[in-house]
Parts: C-alpha cells; sequence; structure tokens
C-alpha cells in the first residue's frame, strides 16, 4: 500500500493536530500530497468541504495531477477545479466534492457569489505569502467588527473578513519561502492563523516593536530587525509552524551556478550610463525617461537585458505591441551558445519583460513560452519541448518541470528573491531527487558586466541568508 514519504509523517501530524498553522516545507517536499493525505483522513471523522486558494497554474494543474496520480491512497478526496468564467465558477461550487482549488485571482469573485454563505470548514493558502500584504485592524461598531485597513492587497483584504468567523475552523498556510524578503513578510500571513496574537494586532505595532529604520547611504532607509526581534519571533510561532528542509533528509544532487558575463556594446553602454546618470536618455530621437529611481531600477534592468520600454510606466509599455526599442543582442548571443553547448539537452530559460519573450521568441523561433495551457507543461515533462521560455511569476510555486530538464538560464533578473527561488526550484535539486533523477542542475546567469544585474544577484544572497535564518530556527526534530 502507498504511504508517506518518513519525512512527511510529522508534517501530516502537524496539519492534523494544529487547527490553524504554518507549514514551512521546502519547495518540492510534498506540501500539495500531505495537505491532501491529511484531508482524507479527516473525512473520517467529519465531512466537511475545503477550500485551497493557490496561484493559478498550481490550482488548476498541480492540485488536481496530485489528486489523480496519488488516488490509491485518497479515497475520499473529491476535488472540483472553481475556474473558467463566472458561469463555470459558480458550476463548479455545486459539484458533489470536498476539495474546491480556486487561484487567488478570483478571491473577490467568491466573496461576492457567496454573499455570506460561507460553506467552507477549512482553507489551505498554498504559497501563503501571497498574503503578506495584510494591513488590518478591528474596532467594534453597532453593527459589528468592522475592518479597518490600510495599504493591502485587494484579496488578502477579502479573505479577513471571513477569516476568523463563522465555521471555518481551519487554516493551513503553505510556504517553502515564508520570508522572501525578510521578517516583515511574516506578519501578514500569521494573521490569518491568530488574529494577531502572536506577532501583534495590527502592522504598525509589529514593525515597530521589532524592526528599526536604518539609513542606506544615499539610498532610501529599510527596515531592519532589532538584535533580540529575531529570537523572539521564531520563539512566538513555534507552537503553530513546523519547518522542513530537504537537505535534512536526504542527499541531493548538486546545483552548479554559471555567470556568463556580457560586455555591452559601446553605443548601449553610453546610454546605460546616461540613464543611470540622468534618468533620461534618448534612442533613435525617442525619449526614455524615469521618472522615478524604482523606475530607473527597471529601466536599467531591461537595458542589461537588451531593451527598454519607451513609456515611463511598464504597465502601459507591456499593453503595447511592441513599444520598446532594442539596445544590443549580447544576451541572445550568449544563450544561443548555451543551447549550443546543450546539445539538444532541453533548457528553462527565465524573462522578466515582454521585451525579452519577443525577442527570444524572434532569435529563437522553435522555443515555446510557458502559457496557461496545461498540455505545454505535459509537453515538457515528456521531452517534446527543447526551449521553454517561462516569467518566474507565472512559473513558480509548485509547477512540476523536472522531468522535462536539469538546465535553467536566466536570461534577465529582477528583485524579487521568491520568485527567483520558486521557479529554480521547479527543476530543482530536491524534485530531481524526488523523481529520481541523480544528474546535477545547473543555472546559468547571463549578466551584463558592470551594470545592476550584478547588484541583482548580490542582493539576492544576502536575502537569502534571512531566508535561511529563519527555516533553521523554526525546524522541530521530526523523530519527536
Amino acid at each position: 500500500m502507498l504511504s508517506l514519504r518518513p519525512y512527511q509523517s510529522p508534517m501530516a501530524d502537524h496539519v492534523l493536530s494544529v487547527p490553524r498553522n504554518g507549514l514551512w516545507a521546502g519547495m518540492g517536499l510534498g506540501k500539495t500530497l500531505v495537505s491532501l493525505f491529511a484531508i482524507n483522513i479527516m473525512q473520517f471523522i467529519e465531512r466537511d468541504m475545503t477550500l485551497v486558494l493557490a496561484p493559478k497554474r498550481v490550482a488548476e494543474c498541480t492540485w488536481p495531477d496530485e489528486r489523480v496520480k496519488w488516488s490509491a491512497m485518497l479515497p475520499n478526496i473529491e476535488l472540483s477545479i472553481v475556474a473558467g468564467n463566472q458561469k463555470q465558477r459558480a458550476h463548479a461550487l455545486t459539484r458533489d466534492a470536498n476539495v474546491f482549488t480556486l487561484c487567488y485571482q478570483n478571491i473577490p469573485w467568491l466573496m461576492e457569489h457567496l454573499n455570506g454563505r460561507w460553506p467552507f470548514a477549512r482553507i489551505i493558502a498554498d504559497e501563503s505569502t501571497r498574503l503578506k500584504s495584510l494591513r488590518v485592524t478591528m474596532q467594534i461598531s453597532k453593527l459589528g467588527k468592522d475592518f479597518v485597513t490600510g495599504q493591502g492587497g485587494v484579496r488578502a483584504k477579502a479573505l479577513a473578513k471571513i477569516a476568523h468567523f463563522g465555521d471555518l475552523k481551519y487554516w493551513w498556510n503553505l510556504t517553502g519561502t515564508p520570508s522572501p524578503n525578510g521578517y516583515l513578510d511574516l506578519w501578514g500571513q500569521t494573521w490569518f492563523l491568530d488574529q494577531g496574537v502572536r506577532l501583534g494586532r495590527n502592522f504598525g505595532s509589529y514593525k515597530f516593536r521589532y524592526f528599526q529604520n536604518v539609513a542606506q547611504g544615499d539610498q532610501r532607509a529599510i527596515w531592519v530587525p532589532q538584535k533580540f526581534a529575531l529570537q523572539q519571533i521564531n520563539r512566538k510561532l513555534a507552537d503553530i509552524t513546523l519547518s522542513v528542509e530537504a537537505k535534512d533528509h536526504f542527499k541531493l544532487p548538486p546545483l552548479i551556478s554559471n555567470v556568463i558575463y556580457i560586455d555591452m556594446p559601446a553605443e548601449a553602454r553610453r546610454l546605460y550610463r546616461e540613464m543611470e546618470k540622468d534618468l533620461y536618455t534618448e534612442i533613435g530621437g525617442t525619449p526614455i525617461e524615469a521618472l522615478t529611481a524604482g523606475m530607473k531600477s527597471q529601466k536599467l534592468l531591461q537595458m542589461a537585458s537588451g531593451a527598454v520600454y519607451l513609456n515611463a510606466v511598464l504597465g502601459e509599455a507591456q499593453r503595447g505591441p511592441k513599444n520598446w526599442k532594442a539596445v544590443h543582442d549580447g544576451k541572445l548571443q550568449a544563450l544561443d551558445s548555451v543551447v549550443s553547448e546543450a546539445a539538444g539537452a532541453p533548457i528553462l530559460v527565465a524573462y522578466y519583460f515582454v521585451s525579452d519573450l519577443a525577442r527570444l521568441k524572434c532569435a529563437f523561433p522553435h522555443g515555446r513560452q510557458l502559457d496557461d495551457q496545461p498540455g505545454t507543461i505535459r509537453d515538457w515533462n515528456a521531452g517534446k519541448i527543447s526551449l521553454l521560455f517561462a516569467h518566474p511569476k507565472s512559473a513558480g510555486h509548485g509547477l512540476n518541470l523536472q522531468d522535462g530538464g536539469n538546465i535553467l538560464v536566466f536570461f534577465s533578473h529582477d528583485w524579487n528573491l521568491e520568485e527567483y527561488l520558486q521557479i529554480i526550484e521547479r527543476i530543482g535539486p530536491t524534485r530531481q531527487a524526488q523523481s529520481g533523477y541523480d544528474r546535477s542542475v545547473y543555472v546559468h546567469y547571463l549578466v551584463a558586466r558592470d551594470t545592476v544585474d550584478e547588484d541583482v544577484l548580490a542582493r539576492r544572497e544576502s536575502k537569502r541568508a534571512v531566508q535561511d535564518l529563519l527555516m533553521t530556527s523554526m525546524k522541530r526534530r521530526l523523530a519527536a
């Protein structure tokens, strides 16, 4: 009979014994399977319904695929994918099922559709860092508890209204990267577990108690933990949180990193330096302007990759068919060399800008984009795609791409550590080992020399140190 792996049994025990909990398990360690296994057991005790919130592809592909893959050990699970247009989503909610998967984008629709008729006893927030932006306080009025919100995501605010009221008994936060950008990320996620009991009733009190604002030279000040903060935060969360890492339980194949430096041509270098210094340059008479330091950072990352948007606002640029100008093709040439050296081995290429994708498709017409179609993932894993272009925001969080290959190339770069870690683990050592592959994972970074590309790489390493510290400090002995 099929059973959980030895390190997964304590994970299942944790979610079964702590009604509102955080399960911080390294990517690829089976959080989805463990959750389904636990729900399956609980169905013997009480027949209830579970709502799984997840990124789009994870909700529509990963959870259903895992249900089918492990059906022999999940006889009590019936799963419905709440996706499609409004009519299709509404119909999916009426199916005879006990697990319903929904992408985070549709949370406001769900709340409006249910109109106070809440049927779920359990919420599983898969990749719970999507809830980190919550900023909420409560006050009592004649109408009951009212929520007074500051900044924060619309989806998180909508969920906050039902998180601790009604018949919702259980809340499980699943993530492999609980604090990708530092301990500040923990408050929003944890509020859904304990309504602010452990880390403070509102984000402001949490921030001012445990952090201090420190100036960074000529850059804006940032919030950094006080000396006592990490130990105290870890202690406060210890009773509801379990942390598990792959390296503690089995030998992983090596991850081999390789930085490939690109020297920008003289004219491209001149344009880059002009933008860096003046926040303004011109390409063929067309002005390119950055209105803020943040926009400048994005413009410089774009130029380092080989193209730059004409609009000051990136979102406007993305809506146009070709609202960008090419600056150089150094990274395209470098990628061509990687493809040649791979000698036909499949390669996953991470890009961050729409202009990157357009140029990649032109230079490598045989490549395919990772889109919303489940068939694309299946073709990749079946070895039918030799070059797959994927945006880290779309390719992270729960997708299994390890069967398709073990080579990843970062064509361009961004400051977001969570997306960076997630896309690596789509084909990373943990997933390779769990799938029975004893092969190294190769990650190539195409880096424009003496540009912001190098700053991003350095900043990722410093953030990773915070992430690793948190995961280690929150571990429990699994043998207990």
